[in-house]
């Protein structure tokens, strides 16, 4: 890969390049109303896209588009929706298609652009999304390099910033006074809550201790489907649940009636340790709270003293954030070349070997590859004959590396289409049409299988050849995981020892 390739990352978006194109720049916190008034407009035009942050997210736009008579496609990794006569289409911001014209492109969540491991993705659709109108929508954290890039672009812009709609007020005191010396939790906390913690465990122990003192909880992190946050989400909505116990996976996607936010820690692990969370994550999650046209006011708040002046902090800090440049991640034709320069098909070093180029511009950088890489390596491993067009396909791979049960399923779909064996969706899961909460991480996991296989049936459907079937499977887990969290009864102790339990 020479510097000069890497240099011109604009022009590997010849569509993008030949239009003239205008960017809107909606940006405000949380709850100010930036993407209702960007799918307005996306709403009214001729043809259109939505480029979403989560699956979730993509699925709540079309079926608005759709409930408003607009007729409108869904893409994802994991599904194609098409919907026939529809100009519009909703996805995740990875399924941009930069070959495709349109009158109004809706960027949204465009503070992703710091996400190590996804920002490339924005940064692609902002170079990238070939539509007359760009909406751009989401805090204010990265304005500077967006504008640095549009002005280099020589593509025109405005900018609107705008409040929230509701006042968000942080509580004075803690909920449960000094650390080591707290008031119970039990009792303190209303209909209209929205407790936080970080892990999943702390979530299902929270919400199983909840409802022991009587109140009905709903619950979401980060292990749950769509659909299952979805179903939990309307079941605060209506009311069927007094409080949401959930992780910061609120955060985004979800249109929310919450009163108050109560932060039960304001620490999270970050895949490497526990770290403080900051401003512009601790905006996004505490900027629920007073959902306007429900509430006139949103409150927040938090369990120990400590915590309490951390989200003061957090919450009259500036987040504009230091970005300097904007990432970008390795495409097939780059490692393509790249194998034709050094004679090699191993595409662990070709991944490791392009993540060393520098990229002779001031505004671009290489996105940090550490989990592809990681994927390349085992791959190479495995599937050492594999064609390499194969291998980059699997590199990108929607699995955590860091995740056993995860990569176990990986690899017996790599050794699958490396063998070109048939692999089957699993069949008679007894347990899926119990009611009880004992199979609860099986059917997480059972979910995470599906959306891989999902993923993958859509590239190799020779191999993975139930795609049909996912639907289905998905529907029951999804029906299973929803009954299980009305039963279960968590894990004992929270971590850290969050609370003193009555």
């Amino acid at each position: 890969m020479s510097a000069s390739a890497l240099h011109d990352y604009p022009a590997s978006f010849p569509v993008a390049r030949g239009m003239r194109r205008h960017f809107h720049f909606y940006l405000g916190p949380t709850n100010s109303g930036k993407t209702y008034e960007a799918l307005q407009v996306l709403q009214q035009a001729v043809s259109g896209v939505y480029l979403a942050p989560l699956r979730l997210l993509a699925m709540e736009v079309r079926d608005r588009l759709m409930e408003a008579g607009v007729p409108c496609n869904l893409v994802t990794g994991e599904e194609r929706h098409w919907v026939p006569g529809a100009r519009h289409t909703a996805c995740t911001v990875e399924m941009m298609r930069p070959d495709q014209v349109v009158d109004v492109a809706v960027i949204d969540e465009v503070q992703m652009l710091q996400d190590e491991a996804r920002g490339y993705a924005w940064t692609a659709a902002l170079v990238g999304v070939p539509a007359q109108q760009v909406f751009v929508c989401g805090s204010d954290a990265v304005t500077p390099i967006c504008l640095a890039l549009l002005e280099s672009l020589n593509e025109p812009w405005q900018l609107t910033r705008l409040e929230r709609k509701t006042p968000l007020i942080l509580e004075e005191h803690a909920i449960c006074g000094e650390r080591y010396n707290r008031a119970r939790l039990k009792g303190k906390l209303q209909k209209g809550d929205a407790v936080i913690a970080f892990t999943r465990k702390d979530v299902l122990t929270l919400s199983a201790r909840i409802r022991q003192w009587g109140l009905s909880v709903a619950s979401i992190y980060g292990a749950l489907s769509p659909e299952v946050r979805r179903t939990e989400s309307r079941r605060f909505a209506s009311g069927e649940a007094d409080v949401l116990v959930a992780t910061d996976a609120i955060g985004m996607g979800l249109n929310l009636p919450i009163r108050r936010v109560v932060f039960t820690t304001v620490h999270k692990f970050d895949g490497v340790a526990s770290r403080l969370i900051g401003p512009t994550e601790t905006r996004q999650i505490a900027g629920r709270a007073g959902r306007y046209g429900i509430y006139p006011t949103g409150f927040v708040a938090a369990v120990e003293a400590d915590e309490l002046l951390h989200l003061q902090h957090m919450l009259t800090t500036s987040d504009s954030a230091e970005l300097q440049q904007l990432p970008v991640a390795a495409n097939w034709p780059d490692i393509a070349r790249l194998s034709h320069r050094v004679h090699t098909v191993r595409i662990g070093e070709l991944l490791e070997r392009f993540s060393r180029q520098t990229m002779q511009s001031t505004l671009f950088h290489l996105a940090s590859a550490e989990g592809q890489i990681a994927l390349g390596h085992l791959i190479d491993q495995h599937a050492p004959h594999m064609p390499l067009a194969d291998k980059f396909r699997f590199s990108c791979a929607p699995v955590s590396f860091d995740k056993r049960h995860e990569m176990d399923y990986f690899i017996q779909c790599l050794k699958a289409h490396a063998d070109h064996k048939r692999r089957r969706l699993p069949e008679d899961i007894a347990w899926l049409d119990s009611s009880g909460p004992q199979y609860l991480e099986q059917a997480e996991q059972l979910s995470q299988d599906i959306s891989l296989y999902a993923w993958l049936a859509f590239k190799y459907p020779q191999t993975f050849s139930d795609g049909e079937l996912v639907p289905m499977l998905r529907q029951r887990v999804s029906r299973y995981i929803e009954r299980a969290l009305l039963t279960q009864a968590g894990y004992g102790d929270i971590s850290r020892e969050l609370y003193v339990y009555g």
